[in-house]
């Protein structure tokens, strides 16, 4: 059976240690680290969380890669999209996983990159006011030299398309110093580089769903895609959970929210984002947010209900954008892990069929 819409999932490729991550966290970080040391916080937290038939896997290993992509395509994620760092002035970051994928013809799957332009900052790791990379926009030049770099991705044949145009997605279209004219030029140096044209995606909100950029469609975008986590919130609910963290300390908590798209912004532009779980404590301690009872069955519903959304779009433009592929030290993942094993990409391919 043909799948109703198109799954794209967000990919993390800080899982092999370099000298900046060394540099500022010690030998050998990777995301396994913080994953690896969470410790239960409250009655029933649920951690560490750990993979389990992909073990505490090496991105430099094309066997690791190979194995993403045949468990992925499985279950009906259509294609990975690589979280890429380009700081400007040519200063990128974790860029050697898709690098290689890209140099190698495999894995099989297809992707896309999503810029992620945003300063690096010590704030999921508790040092929120250290700067470790800041996110520069030096100009026109810049952006050629971002461009020519990743050109030759556009061009793989394994590379995410629409109507035959790449799919480049933006972090924080609202950041750009001047977003239209970022997505004028882009445009006409996909044309120039004989392509027709970029497939333009700019995030809207972040993940609490506060509208951050809201002129996408003015600007240029081709779609904007919503955010929102799956917490259930109510007023009551609100003021419970801050008496407790005000006299026992603790993350945020909230109950998963299997209906999502009550709470979700749509339009004929607006592309969703569904959530399979999230508990950000291994990277935030006690600062963090916490989705309690999250369950493949609950995020089953939410995939049928966005895909819902964008069943009247041609299946080209029906892009269902899934966080995360394996955002370990976020408990935001669609891996198996040694709770629920494959039940996550079960929950996705049923929800897609």
């Amino acid at each position: 059976m043909d799948p109703k819409a198109r799954a794209i999932a967000f990919y993390l490729p800080q899982y092999f240690p370099i000298p900046e991550n060394d540099e500022w966290w010690g030998p050998g970080f990777t995301e396994w680290t913080n994953a690896a040391r969470a410790r239960r916080l409250f009655p029933g937290h649920r951690q560490p969380n750990l993979p389990s038939e992909l073990g505490f896997y090496d991105l430099r290993v094309p066997e690791t890669r190979q194995a993403q992509s045949d468990l992925a395509r499985e279950f009906g994620v259509a294609a990975f999209a690589y979280w890429h760092y380009w700081f400007g002035h040519g200063t990128r970051i974790l860029e050697r996983p898709f690098m290689e994928v890209l140099a190698a013809g495999s894995p099989e799957i297809s992707f896309c990159l999503a810029w992620a332009n945003q300063t690096w900052s010590g704030i999921w790791h508790g040092a929120r006011d250290r700067i470790l990379r800041e996110q520069l926009y030096p100009g026109p030049e810049d952006d050629r030299r971002h461009f020519d770099t990743v050109l030759a991705a556009f061009r793989d044949e394994r590379y995410l398309r629409v109507n035959d145009r790449p799919v480049f997605y933006v972090f924080r279209p609202e950041d750009l110093p001047n977003t239209a004219e970022f997505v004028d030029r882009w445009q006409r140096m996909a044309r120039e580089a004989g392509l027709p044209g970029l497939y333009l995606v700019g995030e809207m909100s972040d993940m609490h769903g506060n509208v951050r950029y809201a002129d996408g469609d003015a600007d240029g975008f081709d779609a904007s895609v919503y955010m929102r986590l799956p917490a259930v919130r109510s007023k009551a609910g609100m003021l419970r959970m801050r008496a407790i963290r005000k006299v026992l300390g603790g993350p945020e908590i909230f109950d998963y929210n299997d209906h999502v798209a009550g709470d979700s912004i749509t339009g004929p532009h607006i592309q969703p984002c569904v959530y399979p779980n999230w508990d950000n404590t291994p990277r935030s301690g006690r600062g963090g947010v916490v989705l309690r009872d999250a369950t493949p069955a609950k995020f089953r519903r939410n995939v049928e209900e966005a895909i819902a959304t964008i069943a009247d779009r041609p299946f080209a433009e029906r892009l269902l954008w899934i966080k995360s592929w394996n955002e370990w030290a976020e408990g935001n993942h669609l891996e198996p892990d040694l709770i629920n094993g494959r039940a996550w990409l079960q929950a996705l391919r049923d929800g897609l069929q």
